[in-house]
């Protein structure tokens, strides 16, 4: 069935004009068992609707509702395609979910199909099977472990896709039938139903449209240049908008090849055999990879970390400017150049990030020197600011306009309003058409006049003309003396050191502001070995006096650059403890895209915020956790509180 390029309004069509146009060409590649797999955009369309041919043939239905439950691997996105060929409605679930999590969505979205990856997310389904009970059938992709199951509500992805494949050769007609089916999908139709990461309270399913879906990626397609010859890496979550959008919807509207990593464990040394083109790391991953390439220069010799802190000086001083096309010294550009041979590109490569053209970072605010950090070793990095309900993109930062404070300019096509409140509201062309089962959230969401209401807060810098993020508007507090107090903007700047994972502020309606850190085990367990500091557990670790001392140099650090904003110098941390855990995404800590549950962490650690005001040295906490198997178990201690003195402003200071 030809489908013109106009007319594809759809991605089942998408996928039909890119066999046609791009038919030879690689679609999807895949690492199993250390070898990479490829596949054509003709042998995808061919499996495609041969796997929805076999779904038809199970009972799935135009309009019915799809599980879709793992990691990013080819037959999961295929269960995508095949659902949205058959007018069925994809719902993609977060793989790491705990069976709670996974019961809401299955129930709350009416599934009676899904399609899941292993024999754990079987099992996590089974678990909770007395909550679902419209669910019927599962298709599985890894077959491991599953011999002695019973199948009589069990099926191999394989086995599904070769029934359609027998059907369409016994019967001529049904192919038609199909052809006639993906033309009749409307683009007003339901495309998937994205649920949101539930950062202030039960997660709502985002319902979006092919026709939105299809012109919003079009648009951000057109404005950062994609093509049929770019390759992106897909190891997001298949349940956050943000893989949805920048692999899914992307590679289908520019025809570009989407590569999937053998395992989460490998998907950084897969990024390097890969080399992608286009490039997609929220925050919490570059702050990863920052802290693997501090902690081996640590560990190298004199001459290799004396060169390396050399040139990352030469970098901040003229690696931005370098690549944004403005004037450097003849001296700089040399100097720049020479570290690029010695330590930027070599740097570069162990990253996986050499062939990278365009790359973004988004679903939290991002500490401006660490994003520094990567700008300067020449890596055309850029903020995006958009949310679910926008189908991602709301602003974006144009090449040669960046701004680590800002998150750039509205995108083509998107109209952005600040409310009275500095909240941002937003219309644009892939915005929802709604929350699942939930007019009143939707009418909640909405204004009289058809805006999205983001939850955020923010405003036009006067001089760039682009958008700044304060904070979530309902963070953004005040200290009792009435300075603004954004706390995201004093965790992120305490994030970038690597030996800090994440942090969690206070200060709202009280006299002073105090932290919450969690360390980094992988960075601070490698200073601990270097400086023969022995521990039995990461809460043995964190409680370590010298881990405090460490972490106390960092708030120093923090607490002069923030004395340095006049705006800012009164939010400077005073008091700081080291939380005995990590905090969990299973624990209801964070969010699945590992967002901070900032009022669930509130109510949890009580005990522990009411001694960081009320001037005791520690505290005891007894706190659950959940472990792998999802058992149940407690973890107390004694935590230890430390003061800090506050960093005099540079006017004070004169004064002195």
């Amino acid at each position: 069935m030809p489908v013109d390029s106009a007319a594809a309004d759809t991605f089942p069509k998408l996928l039909i004009r890119n066999a046609q146009i791009y038919g030879a060409r690689p679609s999807m590649r895949h690492k199993d068992l250390g070898v990479w797999q490829t596949w054509t955009w003709a042998e995808v369309l061919e499996i495609v609707r041969a796997y929805a041919v076999g779904l038809h043939r199970l009972g799935v239905k135009r309009g019915e509702t799809v599980a879709i439950v793992g990691s990013n691997r080819p037959k999961l996105y295929w269960s995508v395609m095949a659902a949205q060929t058959l007018g069925a409605i994809p719902v993609p679930v977060y793989a790491d979910a705990v069976a709670e999590e996974l019961s809401f969505v299955l129930a709350h979205a009416d599934v009676r199909f899904a399609a899941v990856e292993d024999q754990e997310q079987i099992d996590k389904i089974q678990s909770v099977k007395d909550r679902l009970p419209k669910l019927e059938r599962m298709v599985y992709d890894e077959t491991r472990g599953l011999r002695d199951y019973d199948h009589s509500h069990l099926t191999s992805m394989e086995d599904v896709i070769a029934d359609g494949r027998k059907a369409l050769v016994d019967d001529p007609a049904l192919g038609a039938w199909l052809d006639a089916e993906i033309a009749a999908i409307k683009g007003s139709d339901p495309s998937i139903i994205l649920y949101t990461s539930g950062t202030t309270g039960t997660s709502k399913g985002v319902v979006l449209t092919g026709e939105r879906s299809v012109t919003a990626a079009a648009d951000t397609v057109a404005f950062d240049r994609l093509t049929e010859n770019d390759v992106a890496l897909a190891y997001l979550p298949l349940a956050w908008v943000g893989d949805h959008y920048l692999n899914y919807a992307q590679g289908l509207v520019s025809g570009f090849c989407m590569a999937c990593p053998e395992s989460a464990d490998t998907a950084m040394s897969d990024l390097r055999e890969i080399g992608p083109t286009f490039y997609f790391a929220p925050p919490r991953t570059l702050e990863v990879l920052l802290t693997r390439v501090m902690i081996r220069m640590e560990d190298a010799g004199l001459l290799k970390r004396k060169l390396f802190h050399y040139f990352l000086g030469v970098a901040r001083r003229y690696g931005e400017r370098i690549l944004n096309g403005q004037s450097v010294p003849l001296t700089g550009r040399l100097l720049y150049a020479l570290g690029n041979i010695l330590i930027y590109g070599p740097l570069k490569n162990t990253l996986g990030f050499s062939r990278v053209r365009v790359a973004y970072t988004a679903g939290e605010a991002i500490g401006p020197d660490l994003f520094a950090f990567y700008r300067s070793m020449g890596l055309n990095f850029k903020q995006l600011y958009g949310q679910t309900e926008a189908f991602l993109y709301i602003t974006a930062q144009p090449d040669g306009e960046i701004y680590s404070d800002t998150v750039g300019p509205a995108c083509s096509n998107v109209d952005i309003r600040i409310a009275d409140n500095g909240e941002v509201l937003f219309k644009s062309p892939g915005m929802f058409s709604g929350y699942f089962k939930d007019a009143a959230k939707t009418a909640e969401a909405m204004t009289p006049d058809g805006y999205v209401m983001t939850g955020d807060a923010g405003y036009f810098d006067e001089k760039t003309g682009h958008l700044k993020i304060i904070d979530r508007a309902k963070d953004v507090g005040k200290l009792n003396d009435g300075t603004l107090f954004p706390p995201k903007y004093i965790e992120n700047k305490l994030k970038f050191y690597p030996n800090i994972r994440e942090a969690v502020a206070y200060g709202d309606k009280r006299d002073f502001v105090a932290v919450m850190i969690n360390i980094d085990l992988t960075a601070v367990g490698s200073w601990a070995e270097r400086n023969n500091v022995v521990y039995a557990s990461y809460q043995e670790l964190a409680g370590h006096p010298l881990v405090y001392d460490m972490i106390e140099k960092h708030v120093v650090e923090v607490n002069r650059s923030l004395a340095a904003d006049k705006m800012l110098a009164g939010v400077q941390i005073k008091r700081f403890l080291i939380l005995h855990k990590e905090l969990d995404a299973d624990d209801g800590e964070l969010t699945r895209t590992q967002k901070v549950r900032r009022g669930f962490i509130a109510d949890r650690y009580a005990a522990l915020i009411k001694a960081l005001y009320d001037g005791s040295n520690e505290a005891d906490i007894s706190t659950e956790v959940t472990f792998e198997d999802g058992r149940k178990g407690t973890i107390s201690a004694r935590v230890k509180i430390r003061d800090m003195a506050i960093v005099p402003t540079p006017a004070l200071g004169k004064a002195a």
